[in-house]
């Protein structure tokens, strides 16, 4: 094989691993002592930029007013501590999938943080958090097709799963050699515009903010995820899982919650999230979702039993994302074939009723939700 694509091979998708076992992971919110979840405050919000190979990612959706919907998002990416890129990302989904999705995806140069590393600076773009740390304001002038202007306010508590959101991987848990974190703002009011070729998009609606740290190689951490996350005018409920390779005995990790304004009904690391009808995609063989249902269950302050849950049609696809498309075929079949590893994400939206049970009052509400079915390896 030639040097330079044993080289790709190894940055983008590394070898596969021995069967350590399910020992070898420590799931968030499962160690003895850890609560169900922690709020977060401001000092949990910092960008935490590991010196070793990682993705930290913050990721804004948008719920629009006027029925559009989409994300930014900051990618920051270290191979190995030899490498680091940060890419601006911009998506936006058009109601009732009119036209295809417009995306813009640009490389940042001359990136940093500020002292205390709770924002985000690079030419044409900057992602500050406000001194109260309820605010994020996003700004972006890296692409005349999205030239993005956007405030994200907390408008319910922010969560992590158990302590501190982190599950870690190895074989002794106090040396571990690998991470994975999540923090959730569930529901958020958004204001702001996006400016796109064909005109100004406003954004006044609801948000959601994750900010996520992937602390080794993708494959390596997960080989699927399901996310969801539903947005009504009284609910906002996020639901987020990832299920580890066999190396790490297929373990499936949960995190989520469900919040109104102001308030975080519950948050938790249990869950189920089920692909109820599927079809086999042919350009890749991954069994494609096209229904599912997204269930939680947890308890309130006061000690009341909390039950929701969401299902049906995932409605029609908004994308179909191959992760690895600015990968040369040849090398992408190496992968594939070395390291199993054959990313693609399937993103959808549609209008459902969630259905919450709070001790024996029960609620149905429409809104709208954004969904991913992730297929790594």
């Amino acid at each position: 094989m030639f040097k330079w694509a044993q080289g790709a091979l190894s940055s983008i998708a590394g070898t596969q691993e021995p069967e350590y076992g399910a020992d070898a992971i420590q799931a968030v919110g499962t160690q003895p002592g850890e609560p169900a979840f922690t709020e977060l405050t401001k000092t949990d919000l910092k960008w935490i930029i590991p010196d070793s190979t990682c993705v930290e990612t913050q990721t804004f959706y948008l719920y629009t007013d006027s029925g559009h919907l989409g994300f930014v998002q900051l990618i920051y990416n270290n191979v190995a501590g030899l490498r680091i890129t940060c890419q601006f990302n911009c998506k936006i989904f058009y109601p009732k999938n009119e036209k295809p999705a417009l995306w813009c995806s640009d490389a940042v140069a001359n990136y940093g943080f500020d002292e205390e590393q709770y924002s985000f600076y690079a030419d044409g773009v900057s992602i500050e958090l406000s001194e109260d740390g309820a605010t994020y304001t996003i700004k972006s002038a890296v692409n005349d097709d999205s030239l993005v202007d956007l405030k994200f306010t907390r408008a319910a508590p922010g969560f992590v799963g158990g302590t501190n959101g982190t599950s870690t991987f190895g074989t002794d848990p106090k040396a571990p050699w690998g991470s994975m974190v999540h923090q959730f703002w569930p529901r958020c009011g958004l204001e702001g515009r996006i400016i796109t070729k064909e005109g100004e998009l406003d954004c006044k609606g609801r948000g959601v903010f994750i900010h996520a740290l992937q602390g080794m190689k993708p494959h390596h951490a997960a080989a699927r995820w399901n996310f969801v996350s539903f947005q009504s005018p009284t609910y906002s409920a996020i639901l987020m899982e990832f299920t580890t390779p066999p190396s790490y005995g297929s373990t499936v990790v949960r995190v989520g919650g469900i919040a109104t304004d102001g308030k975080l009904l519950f948050a938790n690391t249990s869950g189920e999230v089920k692909h109820l009808e599927t079809k086999q995609d042919t350009e890749n063989d991954w069994p494609e979702p096209s229904s599912a249902s997204y269930h939680w269950e947890g308890k309130t302050e006061d000690g009341k039993d909390v039950v929701a849950d969401l299902a049906g049609s995932l409605g029609p696809r908004f994308d179909r994302v191959d992760v690895m498309a600015e990968v040369p075929g040849f090398i992408k079949t190496i992968v594939a074939s070395a390291a199993g590893t054959k990313p693609y994400i399937y993103q959808y939206s549609n209008t459902l009723a969630l259905e919450v049970k709070v001790g024996d009052e029960v609620k149905k509400e429409e809104g709208t939700f954004i969904a991913e079915a992730t297929f790594i390896c």
